[in-house]
């Protein structure tokens, strides 16, 4: 009778799966001299970015950017009001080429998606000529040539714009489903319509989000274009108030305060973005639903029996 071999807890073959595996799996764990190298590097980086930010000051006060001269324009209620305005008319601004580019978006992608043989040229021949055309030249072309006031130029040439950029991720995403899914949609007996409205475009929407949020960044920082139009946006009134002779020319103050509320803006659509990704993942129509499994007896399409089923 042979002897069982016991094996203690250490010599036994680790579970599949398990935490060691998973950290080891792409790439082996630093050793201490490894992990000293990684903390000398973060500390040089640190005192590197730290150095930096102290040179920067130390210009910044040295140049007289933080006196109160400098700074006092923002104290008067008339400055106060010259901002919040531009504010006003860069939101409004973005609110309305958001939408129509979106809309123009989704034209151009259904064109790109048609069918129709000509159709798809010409989608295709507008969406790559607005994409190659700079954005500052639409606008300037709408507002001295076609003579078009100020918001509506700015709003017709960031639409132009944005809107073939986003009509290529409308088509991108949609083309990036499983061609699998199309062929059953179809199969099942739906229009292309429906298809495109029920499978591809509610799939393809997760994956375009991100570049969708990217292009409309890209419009809220456009919107900045307006001050060459003269059109009294953001950036329009931090100019006027940065060429001002009576508070000695504040234009760095002027950015440090202008700069920050850009980028809020930008970052508070980003995370809007995530929250919109968030719900719809947890949306009912996007969650997995339990299938009953088929039982003996099922009918056929004419009425009868499955041959195969058994008889009661």
């Amino acid at each position: 009778m042979t002897a069982t071999a016991h094996r203690s807890p250490a010599h036994r073959p680790a579970a599949h799966g398990s935490t060691a595996d998973r950290s080891t799996a792409l790439y082996d764990v630093p050793g201490p001299r490894t992990r000293r190298r990684h903390r000398m590097y973060g500390v040089v980086s640190t005192a590197l970015i730290l150095a930096l930010i102290g040179w920067i000051l130390y210009l910044l006060f040295d140049t007289g950017q933080f006196t109160y001269t400098k700074w006092m324009p923002f104290e008067y209620k008339g400055i106060q009001e010259l901002l919040l305005r531009g504010l006003g008319n860069t939101l409004k601004a973005f609110a309305l080429a958001a939408v129509f580019s979106l809309a123009l978006g989704g034209v151009l992608a259904t064109g790109r998606l048609s069918d129709h043989r000509p159709v798809r040229w010409i989608s295709t021949l507008v969406v790559e000529f607005f994409r190659a055309m700079p954005v500052l030249v639409m606008i300037f072309f709408i507002f001295v040539a076609l003579k078009v006031q100020p918001l509506p130029a700015l709003v017709a040439g960031l639409t132009l714009y944005n809107g073939s950029v986003l009509a290529e991720v409308f088509r991108s995403g949609v083309d990036s489903v499983d061609r699998g899914q199309r062929e059953a949609a179809f199969a099942l007996g739906m229009r292309k319509t429906q298809v495109m409205s029920h499978v591809l475009v509610p799939q393809a929407v997760r994956a375009m989000l991100p570049a969708i949020i990217s292009q409309l960044v890209v419009a809220l920082k456009d919107t900045s274009l307006g001050y060459l139009i003269t059109y009294e946006e953001f950036l329009h009134a931090g100019k006027l108030i940065a060429s001002n002779l009576d508070y000695d020319l504040p234009f760095i103050p002027v950015v440090m305060v202008i700069s920050p509320i850009y980028i809020g803006m930008c970052m508070l659509l980003s995370w809007f973005a995530q929250r919109v990704s968030r719900w719809e993942r947890r949306s009912p129509k996007t969650e997995a639903v339990n299938v009953a499994p088929a039982e003996p007896g099922t009918l056929l399409p004419g009425g009868g029996r499955s041959p195969t089923a058994p008889r009661p």
